[in-house]
């Protein structure tokens, strides 16, 4: 009997579990200590890099279609396509290491779906038979286990590990300036909402009448019962002034030097952010950001699912997306004008880059204009006259 039985690799039943008994998102810190997913600011970037991504379409190419609609439509029992796209881009921005199991038959033998899993709750054990296993715990400690070869793994940032990326400590001090300034700026709004006078007594008493006098000048002019506002004191106070809290805060120019440290660390800017970017912006956005992301998932997607004889008979997963989403309306138009009369697109593709439904086959049809005429005929054309 090995370590792990049969019944172990039964990774749907574990799902299952999970999904009856799935826990709320609890963070374990919520100092610059702990998850970078804390603060706002890191949060933002690492959730516009998922969403961006979740638009990203995944498809079984081969003699697949089962394995084509899990993937197009729900790759798990918990999450549809877009969720768990979304959900893998954000655990590799905030762990730079995801891996991902096989959700397998009741023989354990055909892939049945994907389930995306944070590196912290897996480790990689070896049976008494000399096999490696990926062993996972869920947050309320249901556990599965399926064979180590069968899973995939993405990461980035990967340098000091032959496997894994590494950690996001690199960013850490710019975590302390932001959560300091945020700090800085919470005590500064309770210091400016509190109101100080400094009153100075006309004649020298002891140490105990100071005290006495001090609550009753507080209890008669800054108590909740002075609602007037105006304050009033007799000959015994010589001079009565208000002391005004002063705040430092970051200028913004030092500001924006830590705002631009996190976008560089996450590859980003404010206005893709804030989805505000231009043309020229979205382009390199994708090229820098999304396109990686895609091409390393269909290569861990095509690996964990295909054997090397599968993929040599061209069977593969591919992860695509119609980059032209970003594009304003003019450009869009421009693109369909040039390539729809020339047979490059098709109706159904210019339908998908402005968000309208598909027409059906009809739309899977290449056009091109009647007054070109291919470089093959005319030198046919030619030959046939001269052989009259």
């Amino acid at each position: 009997m090995g370590f792990f039985n049969r019944k172990e690799r039964k990774v749907s039943e574990v799902v299952r579990n999970y999904f009856e008994l799935l826990p709320g998102y609890i963070p374990a810190f919520t100092s610059y200590h702990g998850s970078l997913y804390e603060m706002d600011l890191c949060r933002a970037a690492v959730n516009s890099f998922a969403e961006n991504c979740s638009k990203l379409k995944i498809e079984a190419v081969g003699n697949n279609t089962t394995l084509n609609n899990i993937l197009k439509y729900q790759p798990n029992p918990m999450q549809d396509t877009s969720k768990f796209i979304r959900r893998i881009a954000t655990m590799l921005e905030v762990d730079n290491n995801v891996f991902i199991a096989p959700v397998l038959d009741d023989f354990g033998i055909k892939v049945q779906g994907f389930l995306p899993l944070r590196a912290c709750n897996c480790e990689i054990v070896k049976s008494d038979l000399g096999e490696y296993w990926l062993r996972y715990r869920f947050n309320n400690n249901q556990y599965g286990a399926v064979e180590l070869n069968r899973c995939g793994l993405l990461n980035k940032m990967q340098y000091s590990d032959d496997f894994f990326g590494s950690s996001n400590n690199a960013l850490y001090p710019t975590l302390e300036l932001l959560n300091m300034n945020n700090q800085g700026i919470v005590e500064g709004i309770k210091n400016g909402a509190s109101v100080r006078f400094l009153a100075k007594l006309a004649s020298v008493v002891k140490a105990e009448k100071l005290d006495e006098e001090r609550e009753k000048f507080k209890q008669q002019n800054l108590s909740a019962d002075n609602n007037g506002g105006v304050i009033v004191y007799d000959g015994k106070y010589e001079d009565v002034k208000q002391i005004n809290s002063q705040t430092n805060l970051v200028d913004e120019k030092q500001q924006a030097l830590i705002n631009n440290n996190v976008f560089n660390y996450f590859g980003t800017n404010i206005n893709i952010i804030q989805n505000k970017f231009t043309d020229d912006e979205w382009n390199a956005y994708y090229e820098g950001k999304i396109e990686p992301f895609a091409i390393q998932l269909a290569n861990v997607l095509t690996n964990m699912t295909f054997t090397a004889k599968e993929r040599v008979f061209g069977n593969e997963i591919r992860v695509t997306s119609n980059r032209l989403i970003g594009l304003s309306i003019d450009k869009k138009i421009a693109w369909a004008t040039s390539f729809f009369d020339r047979g490059f697109i098709t109706a159904n593709m210019v339908n998908e880059a402005f968000g309208l439904p598909s027409i059906g086959e009809q739309g899977d049809i290449c056009y091109i204009r009647g007054e070109y005429i291919p470089t093959t005929r005319q030198e046919n054309k030619g030959k046939g006259a001269d052989d009259e």
